[in-house]
């Protein structure tokens, strides 16, 4: 067959096909752009999204729906009814058992109210709190907490792997639900693409209710790649809660060929804190699975410690950006220092500007990140802010020893935070994300010794680790900032 007999054709039919879609993208660019105008959060990101999305809507379009919105709109419908059917129950709690343990508002000092807004559960008296060091401190705790679950364990993360370590927590999930204890996993489809069919297959035969988030009752939420669970929540009991930076995997105990050791920070919580840990898994539950979980325990139990804190859910579906407003009104409350680790540090504007300011006021503002990276973007991250940081005295460090993972806070000696959330914009509009934080100085100390061994395995940064280096390197150390709201 001559094939040169055929081009026109081919080509009159390629004509013909682009004729037809590119009046449609044309059109959906227009009405993407204005969808972009009226979600995007910044200005910057209306403004960048409106004029790719109209001048290059074939690229700019299936990208723009794919990773632009910054908003989970079902997210956002499907929690009105989830609140009213959770919020209700605790609205009773917090009129009974749980009322003599929230800490009064006419109480609050000013730093109190602020985050006490941002929350979706208040501060509490009454909590326990111990810092898990790594998953050598990590895991050993969960499993002894898992084996003495009597009624109920909430099991979230947002990396679950089949291998050794998840396999030790399948059985253990599974001996536990096999001598009559309700068992829920829930899991990122994301973060978890590797979880294997039979691992679940395993889990839901031994009666162990399972969910992948975001879900998949809505073709449309298979899309929604942009928006991740990247919380860590176990519970069990209601009495019992951890969260942190460590997922279910090998490598969270030092078994990654590249990023070993892994250095990572989660914490251990008791009291009534531990409802809003649980708050949080039941409304991501609801939505994810489509049926509420119904047995849960919203009663409050108290610990001898006596700490102060507060649970912090946040993520796309608030109406303000809770997670970044949080990290500011801790910065601007600082009197004496300011102390961030975070395995990538990509701060919004308001945020940047906090540090700045703090670091002008005389506070001492440190920032710990990872040299080794497990982003090939982030090798660059590091030195993108160090100018601007430095001339304000800012002081940045790299740590040394393996790769760092933790997300902590400490504010003074009077707050102190162990979150899901890394300091980037991801974390602060696009992930949901879960932060313990507590107002307690004794809690703040061990932060403090932590963090200070920390130090110790860390390098400070000078201005010449950038302007000493050659050109090229120093235009992808800009690109990496120009690029800082999408990372």
């Amino acid at each position: 067959m001559d094939t040169a007999a055929l081009l026109p054709f081919t080509l009159d039919g390629f004509g013909k096909i682009v004729a037809l879609v590119v009046p449609i993208l044309t059109v959906l660019g227009l009405v993407s752009a204005v969808d972009a105008v009226l979600h995007a959060r910044t200005p910057q990101g209306s403004m960048g999204w409106a004029v790719s999305l109209v001048a290059f809507p074939i690229v700019a379009v299936p990208l723009y729906w794919l990773f632009g919105r910054t908003q989970f709109s079902e997210y956002v419908d499907a929690m009105r009814e989830i609140d009213r059917k959770v919020d209700q129950v605790l609205r009773e709690q917090r009129g009974t058992v749980l009322a003599e343990h929230m800490v009064r508002q006419d109480d609050d000092r000013g730093e109190l109210a602020g985050f006490r807004e941002l929350a979706s559960f208040p501060f509490t008296t009454g909590n326990g709190a111990k810092l898990l060091i790594d998953g050598e401190d990590t895991f050993p705790a969960m499993f002894d907490a898992i084996a003495q679950a009597k009624h109920y364990i909430l099991f979230q993360f947002y990396i679950l792997r089949d291998d050794t370590l998840g396999q030790q927590f399948k059985d253990a999930l599974v001996e536990r639900a096999k001598a009559g204890v309700k068992v829920y996993v829930l899991y990122d489809e994301i973060g978890s693409l590797s979880l294997s069919r039979s691992y679940r297959r395993e889990l839901r035969e031994a009666g162990i209710e399972v969910s992948g988030f975001p879900g998949r009752r809505s073709v449309l939420r298979r899309f929604r790649v942009n928006f991740r669970n990247h919380r860590k929540i176990v519970v069990v009991d209601g009495n019992v809660g951890f969260c942190g930076g460590i997922n279910v995997g090998d490598d969270y105990l030092h078994q990654d060929p590249k990023l070993t050791p892994w250095r990572d920070t989660h914490v251990r919580v008791d009291g009534p804190m531990v409802k809003g840990l649980q708050l949080s898994f039941a409304k991501d539950w609801t939505f994810s699975a489509g049926t509420p979980l119904s047995d849960l325990d919203w009663n409050a139990t108290v610990c001898d410690e006596d700490r102060m804190g507060l649970v912090l859910a946040s993520g796309p579906s608030g109406e303000i950006e809770t997670c970044s407003l949080l990290y500011a009104h801790a910065i601007a409350s600082a009197e004496r220092r300011v102390w961030i680790a975070t395995p990538y540090f990509v701060p919004d504007a308001a945020v940047f500007s906090a540090l700045q300011i703090a670091a002008m006021r005389g506070v001492d503002v440190r920032v710990v990140m990872p040299e080794m990276s497990d982003n090939v973007l982030f090798k660059f991250v590091p030195y993108a802010y160090l100018p601007d940081l430095k001339r304000v005295g800012v002081r940045v460090f790299l740590y040394q020893e393996g790769f760092m993972h933790q997300k902590v806070l400490l504010v003074d000696d009077d707050y102190a935070a162990v979150s899901s959330a890394n300091f980037d914009n991801r974390s602060f509009r696009l992930n949901f994300e879960i932060t313990a934080l507590f107002a307690d100085a004794a809690f703040c100390g061990d932060v403090e010794a932590m963090l200070l061994r920390d130090l110790e395995r860390s390098t400070e940064l000078e201005l010449d680790h950038v302007t000493n280096r050659g050109r090229l390197y120093r235009f992808a150390v800009r690109l990496t900032r120009i690029f800082a709201p999408v990372l």
